[in-house]
C-alpha cells in the first residue's frame, strides 16, 4: 500500500493549515472511541491493552531494507482498513479476541495521527500525507 508524493510543489508538504488539524482531530477522536470501545468490550485488560498499543511500530523494521518497504510496512500496519477488516471479522464471527487486538490497533492508529504521524511516502520517513515530521533540514 504505497502512496505516491502529490505532484504539485505547492502540497509538497502534506496538508496544511486547518485542514491537517481536521485530520488529527479525526486521530484523537478515534483513539478515543477505540479506547472507551475497549473499555466496554475489550476482552484482554488493559495491561494486555498497554503491552500490544505499540505493535504496529514494528513495520518500522521494514526501513532497514530501505524507504520504499519501509513505507509499504508502515502504511500497512497504520491505514485503517486491515484494522476496520479485523473489526468487521469480529463483530461479524462475535470473536472477542479479534475484537479486543481490532481496537487496540484503531487505537494506535488514531493516536499516531492525533501526533501527525500519517501514512507514508516512498521517499522517506519524514514524508506523510498529513505533512512533513520532524526537523526540516536548512
Amino acid at each position: 500500500m504505497e502512496i505516491s508524493p502529490p505532484s504539485s510543489p505547492s502540497h509538497a508538504t502534506g496538508v496544511q493549515g486547518g485542514v491537517r488539524w481536521l485530520l488529527r482531530a479525526e486521530g484523537l477522536a478515534l483513539l478515543a472511541i477505540a479506547a472507551g470501545a475497549y473499555a466496554n468490550w475489550g476482552t484482554l485488560g488493559w495491561g494486555w491493552f498497554a503491552a500490544l498499543f505499540l505493535l504496529p511500530d514494528l513495520a518500522f523494521v521494514g526501513y532497514a531494507a530501505g524507504p520504499r518497504v519501509g513505507a509499504l510496512c508502515y502504511n500497512a500496519t497504520h491505514a485503517t482498513v486491515g484494522a476496520g477488516a479485523l473489526l468487521a471479522f469480529a463483530l461479524f464471527q462475535h470473536h472477542p479476541l479479534c475484537l479486543s487486538l481490532a481496537l487496540i490497533w484503531l487505537a494506535h492508529i488514531g493516536f499516531d495521527r492525533a501526533l501527525g504521524y500519517g501514512l507514508k511516502y516512498a521517499q522517506g520517513f519524514a514524508l506523510t500525507h498529513l505533512g512533513r515530521i520532524g526537523r526540516t533540514q536548512p
